[in-house]
């Protein structure tokens, strides 16, 4: 089995004690009974006294001390030197470690992914398969993001914890496992990114989080998992059709789009003046793409402005594109301007407009309204130019 390189962002699988300091990555990946090779310094990323990182403001481990000097964390036997290989008698993927950041989820930023996005580029391009850990509170727009910025054939896999590694029953080791065991296996090349966990793998375009506690919490609504791990080895039954952006997109941190779910009673005001502050808006609105009539005169005026993306609220399902006709209705406001999300919820419909309105479909001329609507399209199979 090849190389995979495994970047550790903290999360509850390193929330041991439940308080703000982080496990290593080293320590994490000790639950799974890896020996380590050689440790490299981890800059701000310790906490005081040298001791496990902080979550809360211990921000980013220096690149110069994480990126580089990758960790080796072989299987049972002699750890061999970074890049020699498998260790000597070990039947298991030659493991790297990068002890990337060490955050809550929820403290990700897009600076953060960003920049993992870039060493994620740099590992595949080196053969290399990635695991990325992190917790699962965003969980699953990382995964979709690095779906969009990183075209590769070799497996990415996203995984986690529902439950920290001091509690009974913790699962951060066998989603680890799991996750190692795809990232290795040739057979889950070009399937896009993935989202390992409970044992089920899912394509980062579907997977939601969908229950607080549970830790078979991810699911992929209207589509299932393309397969899963069995006796740790992955078994994959469906693979996507295309992949996730037509082409490789950029993330532009400096870019501003707005994520407004309506509700009963909702009078826009969330929407005065969001042109001014904002480079972009997805709408979460009613049902298959319904909002008041009295929002459908602001929405237009608002889409001539800044692109604006109808999604769905309710967490499942396409956009419907002609099914009802009267105001409000989602013949109507897509007339007017605003362009449908297909079946991507609201929260990756916003990354992937990010996504694009930071590869250049705006300018100071207005936005390119049929090649934004043409990734939309690309990826769900459906809208409407």
């Amino acid at each position: 089995m090849g190389r995979v390189t495994v970047f550790t962002l903290g999360g509850t699988i390193s929330a041991r004690g439940g308080d703000a300091t982080r496990m290593t990555g080293t320590e994490v990946l000790a639950g799974l009974g890896l020996a380590k090779s050689r440790s490299t310094g981890t800059g701000p990323g310790h906490g005081p006294g040298g001791g496990p990182g902080s979550e809360q403001g211990a921000g980013p481990v220096s690149g110069a001390e994480a990126v580089p000097g990758a960790e080796a964390v072989p299987g049972a036997g002699p750890a061999p030197e970074p890049g020699a290989g498998p260790a000597p008698g070990s039947d298991g993927p030659d493991v790297r470690l990068r002890d990337f950041r060490r955050l809550p989820s929820s403290s990700l930023s897009f600076e953060d992914l960003a920049a993992l996005a870039d060493e994620v580029r740099r590992t595949v391009a080196e053969g290399s398969g990635v695991v990325v850990v992190q917790g699962t509170d965003t969980l699953e727009e990382t995964a979709f993001l690095l779906d969009l910025l990183c075209a590769t054939s070799e497996p990415v896999v996203v995984t986690g914890a529902m439950r920290r590694p001091d509690l009974p029953g913790a699962d951060g080791p066998a989603n680890l496992a799991a996750a190692i065991a795809v990232a290795a296996d040739p057979a889950c090349r070009d399937l896009g990114v993935l989202v390992v966990f409970a044992d089920e793998i899912h394509a980062a375009r579907h997977v939601r989080k969908t229950h607080t506690t549970s830790v078979a919490t991810f699911a992929s609504p209207g589509a299932g998992p393309l397969g899963s791990v069995v006796e740790g080895e992955p078994r994959i039954l469906l693979r996507p059709s295309r992949p996730a952006a037509l082409c490789p997109l950029r993330l532009d941190p400096a870019v501003r789009v707005a994520l407004v779910t309506l509700s009963l009673g909702d009078r826009g005001e969330l929407l005065d003046g969001l042109e001014t502050r904002f480079d972009g808006l997805v709408l979460a609105a009613f049902g298959a793409g319904h909002v008041p009539t009295w929002l459908i005169e602001p929405l237009e005026t608002l889409a001539a402005r800044i692109p604006v993306v109808l999604a769905s609220r309710t967490g499942a399902g396409a956009i419907l594109t002609h099914t009802y006709r009267g105001p409000g209705s989602e013949h109507d406001i897509l007339h007017r301007g605003l362009i449908p999300a297909g079946a991507l919820d609201p929260a990756k419909a916003r990354l992937l407009l990010h996504a694009l309105l930071s590869s250049g479909v705006a300018g100071p001329g207005g936005y390119d309204r049929p090649r934004i609507t043409a990734a939309f399209t690309h990826l769900t199979g459906t809208a409407r130019a």
